[in-house]
């Protein structure tokens, strides 16, 4: 078991990517882990950042199409609120920092596990942040096979090489059900 984070910030946990002919393999076990890592973070006055990626014109999340929609239903509030992004990294041209600010420790949860999520958990670590990444919690595509190089990479691989790819900062659990929440201080 970790010790209580104060803040879950939920990558990227859009529609096109968790229902549909694009969804991550296993969506369904990913939205059952964020669903009860929400739940979880909300009853244990955690503070919930849902990070919405804009994507570029005719991409799957293309702002206000439907695959752009956040899948998770959001309870706006002090503790609770969606930052739009324009990069991988939750961090890079968003509020989130300032959002974060008096929060110590944080999970990580969402899509995909090699770009938004790894970039979110390691621009965390450089700030200082104590990271929590479940790795159940967590997902990508499978990567394609490269004739003469490789075979395809099933996803749950890649997922966890981006995991392991943070080093030893990062509070890699196998559980999302391990992961505990407390109120930030200022709550």
């Amino acid at each position: 078991m970790t010790h209580p984070v104060e803040a879950l910030i939920v990558v990227d946990v859009q529609s096109a990517f968790v229902v549909g002919d694009g969804a991550v393999p296993d969506a369904d076990r990913l939205v059952e882990r964020t669903t009860d890592l929400i739940a979880r973070a909300r009853t244990g006055g955690a503070l919930v950042v849902h990070l919405q990626n804009d994507g570029q014109p005719g991409a799957d999340d293309e702002p206000h199409t439907p695959g752009w929609e956040l899948h998770h239903p959001v309870e706006p509030g002090p503790t609770e609120v969606v930052i739009r992004k324009p990069r991988d990294d939750g961090f890079d041209g968003t509020t989130l920092g300032g959002v974060l600010a008096g929060v110590e420790a944080l999970a990580v949860c969402g899509v995909m596990s090699e770009m938004c999520v790894q970039a979110t958990a390691r621009s965390a670590l450089a700030r200082g942040y104590r990271v929590v990444l479940p790795y159940d919690a967590h997902a990508t595509q499978n990567v394609p096979a490269a004739p003469g190089i490789s075979e395809e990479i099933p996803a749950a691989t890649v997922s966890r090489v981006a995991a392991w790819a943070l080093g030893r900062g990062a509070d890699t659990t196998t559980h999302s059900a391990d992961v505990t929440f407390a109120a930030p201080g200022w709550a």
